[in-house]
């Protein structure tokens, strides 16, 4: 990873901190994507500590907001001449419905759509930098999900795990089109399962469902070994077999039926791309 830019998004807690150490130590220059200044500025000099001399550097953004996630993506891309990989990580579940100042519903803005338009803002200089890729998050919580087109802002229905599970099929079918409509520019796609972890995930969501993640988490794995497949597939020296596939301890797995569904992967690109105000 000596040389190489990796951009990440949710590194200043949970796997997303560890992945981006773990980076940091093989020699990659990072370019966090944070939201609390206090945090981020802990993990720069976390970082720093790690590999003194690489100039890794910060932007701070609030990535349920389309307006900061535009912005960000035009900072970073206006300031870095390359980016090898990017790592869409950030993610958040809630308890109750919510809704962002661009009326779309908090779980789904934060979860997709942050993926949706900070990748498409930084396209060029991934592009420019290929053979370059696009890491996704994603969560086996996708099982037993489907998408309902007429209500993808669950006003009609809302159940935290089931809005946050959805989010996730969401990360795996933007991943497949992303890796078809990107095939031949040099730029792959993956989405990753970590396992369950035990971070501060789910601790804020509020309510019965905060004291339920809580209880979960006695038998979550840590932050170390859900980590692993986000550094095996950022640092993996050939990716061209893992264009557009789900990872799950650095091997490829199967995600439901579901997530192989490519109308419903076209028709979430195609609804992301209104609702963004972007087309690719």
């Amino acid at each position: 990873m000596r040389g190489k830019t990796v951009v990440i998004t949710g590194a200043t807690s949970g796997i997303g901190q560890v992945a981006a150490a773990r980076l940091a130590a093989m020699g990659a220059r990072l370019v966090l994507v944070a939201r609390d200044k206090v945090r981020g500025e802990a993990e720069m000099a976390s970082l720093r500590a790690i590999s003194p001399g690489i100039h890794h550097s910060i932007h701070y953004a609030d990535l349920s907001r389309l307006a900061d996630v535009k912005r960000v993506a035009a900072e970073i891309a206006a300031a870095e001449p390359r980016i090898d990989v990017l790592i869409n990580n950030a993610g958040a579940l809630f308890a109750k419905r919510q809704v962002t100042v661009d009326g779309m519903e908090l779980t789904f803005a934060t979860n997709h759509m942050s993926y949706f338009v900070l990748t498409h803002g930084l396209r060029d200089r991934l592009r420019a930098s290929a053979p370059a890729r696009v890491v996704n998050v994603a969560s086996d919580a996708h099982k037993g999900e489907k998408l309902d087109f007429n209500d993808l802002q669950s006003a009609n229905s809302y159940r935290g795990l089931h809005v946050y599970g959805r989010s996730k099929l969401c990360n795996i079918l933007f991943t497949r089109e992303l890796a078809r409509r990107w095939e031949g520019t040099g730029v792959t796609a993956s989405s990753l399962h970590p396992g369950f972890v035990s971070t501060r995930f789910g601790d804020q969501s509020g309510g019965i469902l905060s004291f339920l993640v809580r209880a979960a988490k006695t038998f979550a794995i840590s932050p170390e070994k859900g980590a692993e497949t986000i550094v095996y597939l950022a640092s993996l020296d050939k990716v061209g077999n893992a264009n557009g596939l789900y990872y799950y301890k650095c091997r490829p797995a199967t995600p439901t039926k579901e997530a192989h569904d490519n109308d419903a992967a076209r028709r979430l690109w195609q609804e992301s791309e209104k609702l963004a105000g972007v087309v690719y």
